[in-house]
Parts: structure tokens; sequence; C-alpha cells
């Protein structure tokens, strides 16, 4: 294979790619573009920082993500993500680094929208949608409180504002809510 196939393999993935070095985007695909809505020129040389709904949860994901990356060498996850238009919605990330020593030197990232198995329809904090995101994962609150580092009755708490918010009776009724959009 030469060069010119690793970069149309690259352009044609079925999934949004990105390369990073120290959370900035120095590449991406075609399909990166169709999913936040913005053009390459418009993403290459930014912050991963415009593709999050606040800059408070780039800042805690990326803490949370290097002792991850620094002891698997990989992440992912399901999170809620912003379009160039300021849209939300559902995203799985998965990561590589390329260093796992230094985790967000560089690597690659995949994105795919979530969106149409599981749309955005409250408008939620920075908080509901990080715990929405690990209740979908299946984690109880104490689990979520500690990969949140925060206590398991204010994971509660936020839980009940996710089951307000979505007219959820039961933890299983929200799960099916949120999954529903």
């Amino acid at each position: 294979m030469n060069v010119a196939d690793y970069r149309l393999a690259f352009e044609m993935a079925p999934v949004g790619l990105v390369i990073s070095r120290n959370r900035t985007m120095v590449d991406c695909n075609r399909h990166v573009c169709e999913i936040f809505g913005a053009s390459r020129e418009l993403l290459i040389g930014q912050s991963f920082q415009i593709l999050y709904p606040s800059p408070d949860e780039y800042e805690r994901l990326g803490a949370r993500m290097a002792p991850i990356l620094n002891a698997r060498g990989h992440y992912a996850d399901n999170r809620i993500m912003k379009r160039a238009n300021g849209e939300t919605f559902w995203c799985h990330v998965s990561g590589r680094a390329l260093d796992r020593n230094d985790p967000h030197a560089s690597g690659i990232w995949s994105f795919e929208d979530l969106s149409a198995q599981r749309p955005v329809r409250a408008e939620l904090t920075a908080r509901e949608r990080e715990v929405a995101a690990r209740l979908l994962d299946g984690m109880t609150s104490k689990e979520i409180g500690r990969a949140l580092d925060i206590s398991h009755r204010t994971v509660e708490i936020y839980r009940a504002r996710l089951m307000r918010k979505y007219g959820a009776s039961t933890a299983a009724d929200l799960v099916q809510k949120l999954l529903a959009g």
C-alpha cells in the first residue's frame, strides 16, 4: 500500500477520523466534517474544545482521559458533542494515544454520530450529560460517583433531575427515555 492508498482509506473511512497533537486537530476526514457540520478548513488547527458543549466539559474529559490513555493506550465513551451550528448530539468517541507516556501529545480519534439512535431532546447541564452517559453505560450511582469524583448522593440528585426532565418514574424508565431521546 502506498501513501495515496492510506490517504484514500482515511478519507473514505465509515467513521469520522481526526489526527491530533496536544488536543488540537491536525487532520480530519470528510466524515468528521459531515458529523460536525464544519469545513475541514474550519476544524484543522482548532482545539477539540470547539466540538464540546462547554469549555468545562472539554477540560474535565481531558483530565479524565489522560490516566486511562496512560494505562491502556486507548479510550472510548459515548458523550454529547456540539455541531458547528450549536446543536448537541450523542456521539461515540474512541481514541488511541500514539505515546502512552504523553497521552495528549498525539493520537488518532474516531467519531460516530449516534443521533439517529439516541436524539438529545432535553436541555441538560454539563454534569447531567456526564451522568446520563454513564447511566446509559449501566453504571450505578456509586460507580458514576467514583468515575466523576463526586459523591453517589450527588449523582442521585442529578439522576432525579434527569428523571424530572424526561418525565421518568423509575431508573429503568429514565434509561429507556434517554435511549429514545
